[in-house]
């Protein structure tokens, strides 16, 4: 077989036999073709798209191409939840810690930071000593013992995708929805779960602008899943205004531990119950939704979810002591509205650009994070506020950072004269 012909038989619209995907595919891995041949092929993709029988055939390629993880020895439901990406997002940090104190596992394999939107891997990293660069043997005795474990993406696990994504990244395929569900459901499928949840974040801040967009997204991931035997729900949520009450590295870990207590932001929680809801019907739980939230306000309200996360951190070498202490930032910030009214809308992607520039993300591969940067957010769409309120406060320990970030957070929202409805969390039909 040959790499041009199988490209070029995409460039004119024909869907690939699964010998040709996986003949590209295993001969890139191997190195048997170069970085420019498998570009050409994967810009061929992102022009044509793929048939449905193609993806699901791509994303088993990809599973095939490492490990797979087997916890069918735990007897208990093993389940996951995966997020396109937001500002703010810390909902992983706690949904995990809920779902293990009401008995279901939860192997967790997490992302980085991608363009504007923050990593659940690099906020973890804030904790002293916590270790996320772990071994299969570990993630899986880790989760055997207490229901719990988020790592990085390994070497062993899809090397295909891992390889693959770096690709997309600077040949513009990042946004193919046919390259989008091969990678996110062959990492997903390839640890083993029952059950996956995935919250498609939709608005000014996500990389869908558009329900519509997030929606053909949504079915292709859920039609993939349940392909492969994987309970697939579909949450679509709010990214037009940054999640939570904090963005950034250390703060979002010191907010989901505030959550953890019983402390959590209204919008930060209707999402984690919201998905966590979906995991623990197909558990088998409980049938009801309403009940299903009650299930997790309990645990929380009892401490059970956060002995849960202080295990996760203890496993995996971490320690937290007294969180006032941690990470604290040599320089603050204060943006000021200069006028009386109502928050009338944020530009969540200029935010997330804005953590970046003081250390909360990486513009280039090799940067640097600042664990104490982020931003802290007292006002979110709806709230009214006067002249001279403070309606966010970033911080970090670089001062031309941060000034150079404060600098675009004064142009990242708008005020009204008339009263804003504030914003609905979760899309439903």
């Amino acid at each position: 077989m040959d790499v041009q012909k199988i490209t070029n038989k995409k460039l004119e619209g024909d869907p690939l036999t699964d010998n040709e995907l996986e003949f590209v595919i295993k001969s890139y891995v191997d190195n048997a073709i170069d970085d420019s041949s498998m570009g050409k092929f994967l810009k061929s993709i992102h022009l044509k798209g793929m048939e449905i029988d193609e993806i699901v055939s791509l994303t088993q390629i990809m599973i095939d191409s490492g490990e797979t993880i087997d916890f069918s020895n735990l007897g208990s439901f093993v389940a996951d939840k995966h997020s396109t990406g937001g500002v703010g997002d810390k909902v992983s940090i706690i949904l995990g810690p809920v779902l293990a104190a009401l008995g279901i596992a939860v192997p967790m394999l997490a992302g980085r930071s991608l363009g504007h939107t923050g990593g659940t891997i690099d906020k973890l990293e804030t904790i002293p000593g916590f270790k996320t660069d772990l071994s299969i043997t570990d993630f899986k005795k880790n989760v055997e013992r207490s229901g719990l474990c988020i790592m990085s993406q390994t070497n062993t696990i899809c090397p295909a995708d891992k390889k693959i994504y770096a690709l997309r990244d600077v040949t513009g395929t990042i946004d193919s929805n046919p390259l989008i569900c091969g990678s996110i459901m062959s990492k997903k499928i390839a640890e083993g779960i029952d059950g996956l949840v995935l919250d498609i974040k939709i608005g000014n801040g996500a990389f869908m602008r558009t329900l519509a967009e997030g929606k053909q997204l949504g079915n292709l991931l859920k039609y993939v899943g349940e392909k492969f035997n994987v309970t697939t729900n579909i949450v679509y949520s709010n990214m037009n205004q940054p999640l939570g009450r904090t963005a950034g590295m250390w703060c979002e870990i010191n907010e989901s531990i505030e959550a953890l207590k019983g402390n959590g932001a209204i919008d930060l929680m209707d999402v984690v119950f919201e998905l966590g809801s979906k995991l623990i019907i197909d558990s088998g739980l409980t049938d009801n939704p309403s009940k299903a939230i009650e299930m997790q306000r309990q645990c929380i309200d009892s401490g059970d979810a956060y002995d849960k996360f202080e295990e996760m951190v203890f496993n995996q070498g971490g320690y937290i002591g007294k969180t006032s202490e941690l990470n604290e930032p040599l320089f603050s910030k204060k943006v000021i509205s200069e006028k009386n009214g109502f928050i009338k809308s944020f530009d969540t992607t200029a935010l997330g650009w804005a953590a970046v520039q003081m250390g909360c993300g990486r513009i280039n591969k090799n940067d640097n994070l600042d664990n104490t940067a982020g931003i802290a957010f007292n006002a979110k769409v709806g709230d009214q506020v006067n002249k001279g309120d403070s309606i966010m406060q970033c911080f970090g320990s670089n001062e031309n950072k941060l000034n150079q970030a404060y600098s675009q957070l004064k142009e990242t929202f708008q005020i009204a004269e008339e009263k804003v409805e504030s914003l609905a969390m979760i899309f439903r039909d």
